[in-house]
């Protein structure tokens, strides 16, 4: 994944969207390996969101998740794939700092297999959607 930064370089400003391409299987089924993102650096988080964050551990490592609550300390992350792991379950609470943007769009790149006109149809109805909030989120994590 690209390197995602709020912060200021010499004197400029870092412009309010980027973009991000999503490794790993861990956001599975919303999220697939080798999806593009649009992203909102600063954007208000809500429960149910799906963001970017520095790992808590590792800053260098850049991670994708679910917004499941606020808590003390910062957010409750959890992956879309309760079977990945890597998330809030792993490593606790995410310090609102680590929290750099959220997702508002999603953009799957064409596969080199896809030259029919009827696969080439499915992908042009399906390669870029909005990435929606999942309100459920917070009642996927009392289920755990």
């Amino acid at each position: 994944m690209p390197e995602l930064s709020q912060e200021t370089e010499r004197g400029r400003t870092v412009p309010p969207f980027g973009r991000a391409e999503v490794t790993g299987p861990s956001m599975v089924p919303t999220l697939h390996h080798g999806d593009w993102l649009l992203v909102q650096y600063g954007a208000r988080i809500r429960p149910g969101d799906v963001v970017v964050l520095r790992h808590p551990f590792q800053q260098d490592l850049l991670v994708v998740k679910r917004a499941a609550e606020r808590r003390e300390g910062g957010w409750w992350v959890l992956g879309d794939n309760a079977y990945a792991g890597g998330d809030s379950t792993d490593y606790g609470t995410v310090p609102e700092e680590l929290v750099l943007a959220k997702v508002w769009f999603r953009y799957r790149p064409l596969k080199k297999d896809q030259r029919s006109p009827l696969a080439l149809a499915r992908w042009a109805l399906s390669a870029a959607r909005p990435v929606l909030s999942d309100r459920s989120a917070s009642r996927r994590f009392r289920a755990r």
